[in-house]
């Protein structure tokens, strides 16, 4: 597979400097709503937690919208942080014009889904947008072929690769069907959004150019009439 290399002006240049900064502030913000949630629903007892997701009920559909900003403890909140900053990030730093279709799409898709596959229990927790945007980032790395984002891919992978085994039914409390129904959705939309965001590219003189070098060997016509061990 043969990687392209992203132009230096359009990967150092205060454009993509400023859009990195912007991409940093909104995940942090993002985040920092996700604490304030929690913690105002830990202050005053306000049991947000009911209004989880609850597959197969018309009563639960309100969460598919407000599943993801609710978690059930510190240690569930703390876990979601920092791999929905590092997700959150790059999706917006590294696909700009997809993202604020793709996160959205995510965030209700993941949700519909797993209201229609998962159990019949309380479904929350920002980890199915968090399985979402990661497959989404590997993927679309791996089907644009720069050398920018598949090195984030490689990173994506390295640090979260063994969350896959989260879709998967090995843990009960654990809702696997939100991880499913996100990691779905991310993988379908990063082939549907494939051709979206595509960095401009280092070309050569030489790439361009299909004239036969002069140093080339040119066989004369005699040469081409003539048997293999008379040449």
């Amino acid at each position: 597979m043969a990687l392209r290399r992203p132009d230096p002006r359009f990967m150092h240049g205060k454009k993509a400097q400023a859009n990195f900064r912007l991409a940093l502030k909104i995940s942090l913000v993002f985040i920092a709503v996700l604490w304030a949630v929690f913690l105002l629903d830990a202050m005053f007892s306000l049991r947000l937690g009911r209004f989880g997701l609850r597959p197969g009920s018309i009563a639960g559909l309100w969460g598919i919208i407000s599943a993801p900003m609710l978690h059930g403890s510190v240690k569930h909140i703390f876990s979601n942080s920092m791999p929905l900053f590092v997700s959150l990030t790059a999706i917006l730093y590294l696909y700009p014009n997809s993202s604020s279709r793709v996160i959205p799409l995510i965030w209700l898709g993941s949700g519909v889904l797993a209201w229609l596959i998962g159990r019949p229990s309380l479904h929350y927790g920002a980890s199915g947008f968090i399985y979402g945007l990661l497959a989404y980032v590997f993927v679309s790395g791996i089907l644009r072929r720069d050398m920018r984002s598949i090195s984030v891919s490689m990173l994506v992978g390295f640090l979260y690769g063994s969350m896959i085994w989260g879709v998967l039914p090995i843990r009960p409390n654990m809702s696997w069907e939100l991880h499913l129904s996100g990691a779905v959705m991310g993988v379908a939309l990063a082939f549907w959004y494939g051709k979206w965001d595509r960095v401009p590219v280092v070309r050569y003189e030489w790439e361009d150019d299909d004239t036969v070098p002069e140093w080339y060997p040119e066989k004369t016509e005699e040469e081409f009439d003539l048997p293999d061990d008379q040449r």
